[in-house]
């Protein structure tokens, strides 16, 4: 199937969505494909690894890099991750930041803001969950960070409600290069049916267990398979460092687990279009963010421990 829509006036650009942890970009993305592709929860660096969507306006394809939050890195899980994120950043036609316009300006916008002072891409601003803000405010923050950045367009918006969505995605069709589209029009993003279901399952992680445990899991998809009456049958392995963290997924009797799956399968069903016969087990791993295969299967670069991730001007900052 080619990519190429015949037309001639296409566009095609690509916009890499940069932000602090939590600031809303998974669901923005989401928002202007039109479906999910990026998980998402209230809980911050849920989003571990670029995700490309592919938004429609018009004649135009907006390819969307979801990245991960960046922070203050101090494993190499989150030394990974945060490359990634600035990774996201080459070759694209323009820079959105997202700012949580509810938790206001702090060192972690800081951070972004001294880092993307000596970028060259346009940049526009997009301050986001303005259902929720203090609207006094919102004027403030977006003269103080323009005066720091000359941000081309500013935009208030609501990924979760979808305020403001519709103006900006068309400013955004209107800001991409001429150029055929990169991808089929029926194509929403470059995850594999295989990764999004691992992706599902650990976003239902981050939804169901509390404080740090989530972060210290990961979801290795074993088997992938389709049966022949059509639907697809998935076995997985939740990844933990301890006993005791397996007890904690486990929960009693093994009712967590139970519920992870069962919720999980319904969205992959709903998302796929298919039924899902989903298999999980929980493995207990010592030290599992220091194996290569693991990085492999998330799509995350492995990182040597000399690695310069981040700029310098990032590693000065604390995530809060």
């Amino acid at each position: 199937m080619t990519a190429e829509k015949p037309s001639s006036s296409i566009r095609c650009g690509v916009v890499a969505v940069l932000g602090a942890p939590n600031a809303g970009k998974s669901t923005l993305v989401n928002a202007l494909v039109g479906q999910k592709i990026a998980i998402t929860s209230p809980k911050a660096q849920t989003t571990r690894t670029r995700v490309l969507g592919v938004a429609l306006e018009g004649d135009t394809q907006i390819v969307l890099v979801d990245t991960p939050g960046i922070f203050a890195p101090k494993r190499r899980l989150d030394r990974a991750m945060v490359q990634a994120a600035w990774g996201g950043v080459q070759d694209a036609d323009l820079i959105a930041l997202v700012v949580d316009s509810k938790a206001g300006l702090g060192e972690k916008v800081e951070a972004m803001l001294t880092a993307l002072e000596a970028r060259k891409e346009p940049k526009i601003l997009i301050l986001n969950k303005v259902d929720i803000a203090d609207k006094g405010k919102l004027l403030i923050h977006a003269q103080r960070l323009n005066e720091r950045i000359p941000f081309r367009e500013t935009y208030f918006i609501s990924a979760a409600t979808g305020d403001g969505l519709a103006e900006m995605k068309s400013a955004l069709a209107a800001a991409m290069p001429e150029g055929p589209w990169h991808f089929p029009a029926d194509q929403v993003s470059n995850a594999s049916d295989r990764m999004l279901s691992a992706e599902i399952t650990r976003e239902q992680i981050y939804h169901q267990l509390h404080a740090e445990l989530p972060y210290e899991t990961a979801v290795e998809t074993e088997k992938y398979s389709e049966r022949a009456d059509g639907s697809v049958e998935i076995h997985q392995q939740i990844l933990v460092a301890k006993s005791s963290q397996r007890a904690i997924v486990l929960g009693k009797s093994g009712q967590r687990l139970k519920e992870i799956g069962s919720r999980s399968r319904a969205e992959l069903s709903n998302l796929l279009g298919f039924p899902v016969h989903l298999y999980l087990h929980v493995k207990v791993k010592e030290n599992w963010d220091e194996d290569r295969g693991v990085y492999r299967d998330i799509g995350l670069d492995w990182v040597e421990e000399t690695s310069a991730t981040v700029p310098v001007s990032l590693e000065n900052h604390r995530a809060v």
